[in-house]
Order: C-alpha cells, then sequence, then structure tokens
C-alpha cells in the first residue's frame, strides 16, 4: 500500500516538475533593455496585427511557404 502511494506521487511529482520545465522553456524572451524595439522577436512588417473581426487577409498577400 505504502509502496502504491510512493509510485503515484513520484510520478505526479514528476509531472508537475515536467510542466513547469515545459512552461519555463516555452516563454517568451523578456524585453531588452539594450535594444531599440519594443519587441525584437516579432517579425516588423509595418502592418498592424488583424484582430478577429477584421476582415480576412486575401490568400495573394501571405507569403509562400517553403
Amino acid at each position: 500500500m505504502l509502496t502504491t502511494l510512493l509510485v503515484i506521487g513520484g510520478v505526479l511529482v514528476g509531472l508537475v516538475v515536467l510542466l513547469a520545465l515545459i512552461v519555463a522553456l516555452s516563454a517568451r524572451p523578456g524585453p531588452s533593455r539594450s535594444s531599440g524595439s519594443a519587441a525584437g522577436w516579432v517579425a516588423a512588417t509595418g502592418r498592424p496585427h488583424p484582430d478577429a473581426w477584421s476582415e480576412p487577409v486575401p490568400t495573394s498577400e501571405l507569403p509562400a511557404s517553403r
């Protein structure tokens, strides 16, 4: 009985640690103070980001994915 509880507890702790590692590694980088742009990891295309209610972008404006 005790062994079963220890195994279940160990598996749960391992899953929580794995989840914390995934979240930590997938976090967006913080703003850098040396860079002039607010978010250097975002592509600067010169267009505002479309919202959910705007018209869809025609497929001729989408870049080819190769």
